[in-house]
């Protein structure tokens, strides 16, 4: 299960979930690259590693754009010397009622949560290719990738993207020896949580900071939010050996939220 001599990329990794398997994963031997649009913070949370001894770097990468992921991952390669393993982490969310989302909120949202992941995976992949020995691309996707919810539409769309394009990339990269998977959380207590609480209170769904947590948290059957750190034991595993004949799929790590 060891991840030593391994190379890994994850994006959105300044902070929450991402940092926390960024982390993770140089932890058990990785190189890893932390990559952020936020590039103090990036460089921050790369900073945190390398003082516990940590294989860790932090750059910044926008990664909606296609030729700042291609400097990622050259940079990358120039100072670890290959690509193994691709987060694709990076992801935003903004609420709104239904009826009252906009082309430009839907557009935002998309362009990083689905069109990001598409370009990471096709340039992750050319490099995955290039070295011919194959690799991992591991999908952060969502619940709200297998549920709509009404005032979440745009990024639950883009989850649901998350988890096709996941399959799609999947059939193509395998005579590559490429495995692509997802992982699909639930309620994770994160600062974009932080941010969705209080968007609820501004839309007038909640009244009182926490609430809106507190409402999707009464359906977790284990009975609490996840912390990043419940995420990243799944995330090991997706990155390790131990997972080199699973490819295609999303699971879920949710505390028994949604069953299928």
């Amino acid at each position: 299960m060891s991840l030593q001599g391994k190379t890994c990329i994850v994006t959105g990794a300044a902070r929450g979930m991402g940092k926390a398997i960024g982390l993770r994963l140089a932890e058990d031997g990785a190189n890893v690259v932390l990559a952020d649009i936020n590039q103090a913070e990036a460089e921050s949370a790369a900073a945190e590693g390398k003082k516990s001894g940590l294989k860790t770097l932090g750059i910044a990468v926008d990664v909606g754009a296609r030729g700042q992921v291609q400097q990622l991952i050259a940079r990358t390669v120039s100072e670890f010397g290959r690509l193994d393993i691709m987060f694709n982490n990076a992801g935003i969310n903004h609420i709104q009622q239904f009826m009252e989302t906009t082309e430009e909120n839907w557009n935002r949202i998309m362009r990083v949560n689905a069109l990001g992941v598409l370009i990471c995976t096709q340039e992750a992949a050319k490099q995955m290719i290039a070295q011919g020995d194959g690799g991992k691309i591991i999908n952060t996707a969502s619940i709200a990738g297998r549920q709509g919810y009404a005032n979440v539409a745009p990024y639950c769309a883009s989850k649901f993207a998350v988890i096709s394009l996941t399959q799609s990339s999947a059939r193509e990269l395998a005579k590559h020896r490429i495995t692509v998977n997802g992982f699909a959380p639930g309620v994770v207590d994160t600062p974009l949580w932080e941010q969705i609480d209080r968007e609820h209170i501004e839309i007038g769904e909640t009244t009182k900071p926490g609430e809106a947590m507190r409402n999707f948290a009464a359906g977790i059957l284990l009975g609490r939010v996840a912390t990043p750190e419940d995420v990243t034991g799944l995330a090991h595993f997706l990155a390790s050996p131990a997972s080199d004949y699973i490819t295609g799929q999303t699971i879920i790590v949710d505390g028994g939220m949604v069953m299928l």
